[in-house]
């Protein structure tokens, strides 16, 4: 099965890792370095046409993580991915 994250953008949700809250996660100086670091080394995919209000981790074939940018918040994004699971 496939997340739509918003902006035509589907992940395969046996790669998500987790899905996080932008704005409360960002205020720790930890998750603030790991998102800067993801961008240095540039395996940050904005899939959002607006500000960012989550961000999803998937681990990738290629490099250890990938980390995308969604506009959509974390709840609505969570909710997408149990409803798929019931339907399975």
């Amino acid at each position: 099965m496939y997340l739509h994250i918003g902006n035509h953008q589907m992940l395969p949700e046996r790669r998500i890792i987790g899905i996080f809250d932008l704005e409360i996660t960002s205020q720790s100086k930890i998750t603030a370095a790991y998102l800067r670091n993801a961008e240095t080394e540039g395996v940050v995919i904005d899939a959002c046409e607006d500000i960012p209000k989550s961000f999803l981790v998937c681990d990738h074939p290629y490099h250890k993580q990938i980390v995308y940018l969604s506009q959509l918040n974390s709840r609505t994004l969570l909710g997408r991915a149990e409803e798929q699971e019931k339907t399975k």
